[in-house]
């Protein structure tokens, strides 16, 4: 068969099924049409484009810690680690006292600093869960090289980076997955559930206003009155 004679007979077949379809009764023609495109979705080949994450894939993306320490990998690290891997890894950029080098981030002191017009917002003045530090690091540090750290690496970065905000004092003090939740900042009791559904009910309108709600406008003054309006020969020129 020619391809004009398969046209011609697609194009019969077509007009067959529009005429089919316009004696039908408008319910039995949703039906048939719901029946066609559940055919249509059980005969169709699948796209063949992806395949399910394995579990290790989506483990590597599951990274968050929480404020109550879930989701911290199984690892450890000290203070006197953390000196070494800081003072190579990072003191490039934040000083090797964690004061920040040029515009890069302060990591310590700034304590008292928070109501000042310029506060220092550290880890130790301003942060309020050590569980920020260890997510924060473990995901985006070194600056150029993230998620290069192992745990272990993290931990002691972490532990060092108490210690330069006088957290913990001991340079042999371990960090690890069991003792890092209950550890808290200075500053962590300064932070609070939003709570303005309760503490400023009170202050609510029960029943708001929705037309009509504000009175006519009044004029109070007028320009000429307090001499603002140039006359046309002090006035400046306008093209």
């Amino acid at each position: 068969m020619s391809r004009l004679a398969k046209l011609q007979v697609v194009a019969v077949l077509a007009a067959a099924a529009i005429i089919a379809g316009l004696n039908l009764a408008p319910a039995q023609q949703n039906a048939a049409h719901d029946a066609a495109k559940l055919s249509s979705a059980k005969t169709s080949p699948k796209l063949g484009l992806g395949r399910p994450a394995l579990p290790e894939e989506i483990k590597a993306w599951d990274i968050d810690v929480r404020a109550d320490g879930q989701g911290l990998p199984v690892g450890k690290g000290t203070v006197k680690q953390g000196d070494e891997i800081f003072q190579a890894q990072c003191a490039a950029c934040h000083g090797e006292f964690g004061q920040g080098n040029g515009r890069w981030p302060v990591l310590a002191g700034g304590i008292g600093t928070l109501k000042a017009d310029r506060p220092d917002k550290t880890i130790g003045s301003f942060w309020p869960d050590v569980s920020t530090v260890f997510d924060y690091v473990r995901r985006a540090m070194p600056y150029g090289n993230a998620q290069s750290l192992s745990a272990d690496e993290v931990y002691a970065l972490t532990a060092y980076l108490l210690s330069m905000n006088d957290v913990v004092k001991d340079e042999n003090f371990e960090l690890n997955e069991k003792n890092l939740p209950t550890i808290k900042l200075p500053n962590a009791n300064a932070f609070y559930d939003d709570d303005r559904e309760t503490a400023e009910k009170t202050f609510w309108i029960k029943e708001p206003c929705m037309k009509n709600c504000r009175s006519a406008p009044t004029v109070t003054g007028r320009a000429i009155s307090i001499d603002v309006t140039p006359d046309s020969k002090s006035g400046p020129k306008v093209d």
